[in-house]
C-alpha cells in the first residue's frame, strides 16, 4: 500500500491555489490539484493502517487506501472504478466536501498530517472524464415501476441514478430551471463551475433519467397526480426553511437570507457567461437586485454560507465585508480533551473568503438593527460569552455600518407545504420522519436534507443512494403499475450493478457488466 515509509520522508502538500489577490477578479474555480507525479507522492504517503479510520470518516464508506494506491502506480482506471464504486459523483465532493476522511486518517494524529484524499478524490474524478471512462450506463431491462424523484441537488441525483441503473423508470422533479441544487444555485462557481454539474446531468439523462425542471410539486402537479402515476416517490427537497433573525429592524429593506442573496449571484454569472439554463427566470427589476457593489455588507453566520457570502461581496466591490459569529473564538489546534481524534475536530479555521478581504469576529449577539427610510444603515451587537446560554458581556456593545446585511445562520427544516401535502409525519425538528428512508405513507420515501436535516454533500449523496437501495426492496415484491408498457421486459439486473449503499464489498469487481467506470 504506497510506498513503504513515504509519510516519513515526504510532506503533505495541499491543493495549489490561485492568489486571493488575483481570483477576486473572476468567478472560475481557483482551487487546482497538483501535478500527475505530485499526486502519486501524495498518494504514496497513505499507509496501510491495520484499521483505516478514513473509511468511517467518509459517510460513503469510500475505499480510500485502494484508490490512493492506484494513483500512486499510475493506474487512473482502476482508480477511477474503485472511486465511483462507492461515489456517484466524486468531482463534486472532490470540490465542496470538507473531508471528515481527512480528520480520520491515522496520519492526523500529529495535526496536520493526513494525506490529502480530498484533492486526490477530485483529481481521480476529472481524470476520469478526460480520459473518457465515465460513460452512460442505462439498464439493459426495465422492471415497468416509475418512481418520482422530487428535488435534483446530489440526494435526489443520486437516488435517480441508482434507481435507473437498476431498470425503474426514474423521473426527477425539480422547481428551479436546471439541476444540482443548492451546487447550482447556492454554491458559488468559483467554487464549483456550472459545466462540471451539467456533465454529470447529461450522463443521467443518457442512462435514461427524466428530468422536469420548472415543475414545483405541489403548485404545477398535484401530489395526488405524483401518486397515481408513479409506483414510488422520493423525497430529496433538502432543507430550506432558513434560521431568522428575531430582533428589532430584522424587517428593514437590505435584510435577507443568505440563499436569497447567492441565488441571485449565481443566476448573474450564469446569464453573464452565456451559461444560463433555459427557462431561467428574467433579471430581477431594479428594486429587488440584492447587491453588496459599494455598501457596508455584514455577514451573520461563519459556516460555508457565510464564507460565500463574503466572497461574493468582494467581488461586487464591497466598501467593507465583516462576518460575525456567535459562537466564541475556538483554539488555534485540536483540543484533543473535546474532540480527539479520530473525530472532526473544533478548531479555528480561516475560510478562503476570508483570505480575500474582510474581517471576522467572535462571541457576537445581534441587539438590533436601524435605519431610515425603511432601509437599514446600522447594526447592533454585544460580546457575549461565547457559549450557550451566550449571556452579553455588560459595556462591550457596538454599533457599525451595514447597508447589506445577509443572514447565513443555517436552515430548520424543509418546507412543510409539500410534506402537508403528502401527508407524511415529521420530527420534532421538523424533517420527515423516515428513520428507514420510509415514511409514514406508504410508497413514499425521504433522503438528504429533507430526512436528516441540513448536512454535508458526502452526506447527501449517500442518503441517496441508501434511499435507493430501500425503494428498490419495496418496488421488488410488488407488481408494476403498467406491465404491457414496451419498456417493462423482465425484470431489473442484479447482479453486477453497481452497489446501492454505504457498506460496499472490500473489492470492486472490475469488468462484470453494470460498470463500475461512472
Amino acid at each position: 500500500m504506497g510506498e513503504l515509509g513515504a509519510f516519513l520522508k515526504i510532506e503533505r502538500r495541499g491543493n495549489p491555489e490561485r492568489a486571493p489577490e488575483q481570483r477576486k477578479s473572476d468567478y472560475r474555480e481557483f482551487v487546482e490539484v497538483l501535478p500527475d507525479p505530485e499526486l502519486a507522492q501524495q498518494g504514496s504517503r497513505c499507509m496501510e493502517c491495520g484499521i483505516p479510520f478514513c473509511h468511517n470518516g467518509c459517510p460513503l464508506g469510500n475505499l480510500i487506501p485502494d484508490w490512493n494506491d492506484f494513483v500512486y502506480r499510475g493506474r487512473w482506471r482502476e482508480a477511477s472504478d474503485q472511486l465511483h464504486f462507492t461515489n456517484n459523483f466524486p468531482e463534486f465532493t472532490g470540490r465542496l466536501c470538507p473531508a471528515p476522511c481527512e480528520a480520520a486518517c491515522v496520519l492526523e494524529i500529529r495535526e496536520g498530517e493526513a494525506v490529502t484524499i480530498k484533492q486526490i478524490e477530485e483529481a481521480i474524478g476529472d481524470r476520469a472524464w478526460q480520459e473518457g471512462y465515465v460513460k452512460p450506463q442505462p439498464p439493459e431491462q426495465r422492471t415497468g415501476h416509475s418512481v418520482a424523484v422530487i428535488g435534483a441537488g446530489p440526494a435526489g441525483l443520486a437516488a435517480a441514478q441508482q434507481l435507473n441503473r437498476k431498470g425503474h423508470l426514474v423521473t426527477v422533479f425539480e422547481r428551479d430551471e436546471a439541476g444540482g441544487g443548492l451546487m447550482r444555485f447556492g454554491v458559488p462557481d468559483f467554487k464549483i463551475e456550472k459545466w462540471v454539474i451539467e456533465r454529470r446531468l447529461d450522463q443521467l439523462v443518457e442512462e435514461g433519467v427524466r428530468f422536469e425542471y420548472g415543475v414545483d410539486v405541489g403548485v404545477d402537479v398535484s401530489v395526488e397526480t405524483l401518486r397515481d402515476s408513479f409506483d414510488a416517490v422520493v423525497i430529496a427537497t433538502g432543507s430550506r426553511v432558513p434560521r431568522v433573525l428575531e430582533v428589532p429592524g430584522s424587517e428593514l429593506a437590505g435584510v435577507h437570507p443568505a440563499m436569497d442573496y447567492l441565488y441571485q449571484r449565481n443566476r448573474w454569472v450564469a446569464r453573464q457567461s452565456g451559461a444560463e439554463p433555459v427557462g431561467a427566470p428574467p433579471p430581477p427589476a431594479d428594486s429587488e437586485v440584492i447587491s453588496a457593489a459599494g455598501k457596508h455588507v455584514v455577514v451573520i453566520g461563519g459556516g460555508d454560507t457565510g464564507a460565500d457570502c463574503v466572497a461574493n461581496s468582494l467581488r461586487e466591490g464591497a466598501a467593507s465585508v465583516t462576518q460575525v459569529e456567535l459562537v466564541g473564538e475556538p483554539p488555534a489546534r485540536r483540543p484533543d480533551d473535546l474532540t480527539p481524534w479520530p473525530r472532526w475536530p473544533v478548531k479555528l479555521r480561516t475560510s478562503y473568503a476570508l483570505e480575500e478581504g474582510g474581517e471576522r469576529d467572535f462571541a457576537v449577539s445581534t441587539t438590533g438593527l436601524s435605519g431610515s427610510n425603511g432601509r437599514v444603515e446600522r447594526i447592533h451587537w454585544v460580546q457575549n460569552s461565547g457559549k450557550p446560554p451566550f449571556d452579553p458581556v455588560p459595556g462591550t456593545e457596538e454599533t457599525h455600518p451595514a447597508d447589506l446585511v445577509l443572514l447565513a445562520m443555517g436552515f430548520l427544516h424543509p418546507e412543510p407545504g409539500l410534506l402537508e401535502s403528502l401527508g407524511v409525519q415529521r420530527d420534532a425538528r421538523g424533517n420527515v420522519k423516515a428513520g428507514a428512508y420510509a415514511t409514514s405513507v406508504e410508497g413514499v420515501f425521504a433522503a438528504g436534507d429533507a430526512r436528516r436535516g441540513q448536512s454535508l454533500i458526502v452526506w447527501a449523496i449517500n442518503e441517496g443512494r441508501q434511499c435507493a437501495r430501500v425503494v428498490d426492496g419495496y418496488l421488488e415484491h410488488r407488481d408494476p403499475r403498467d406491465p404491457a408498457d414496451e419498456l417493462s421486459v423482465g425484470s431489473s439486473l442484479r447482479t453486477g450493478s453497481p452497489d446501492m449503499g454505504a457498506d460496499p464489498p472490500q473489492k470492486a469487481a472490475y469488468g462484470r457488466g453494470g460498470g463500475i467506470a461512472g
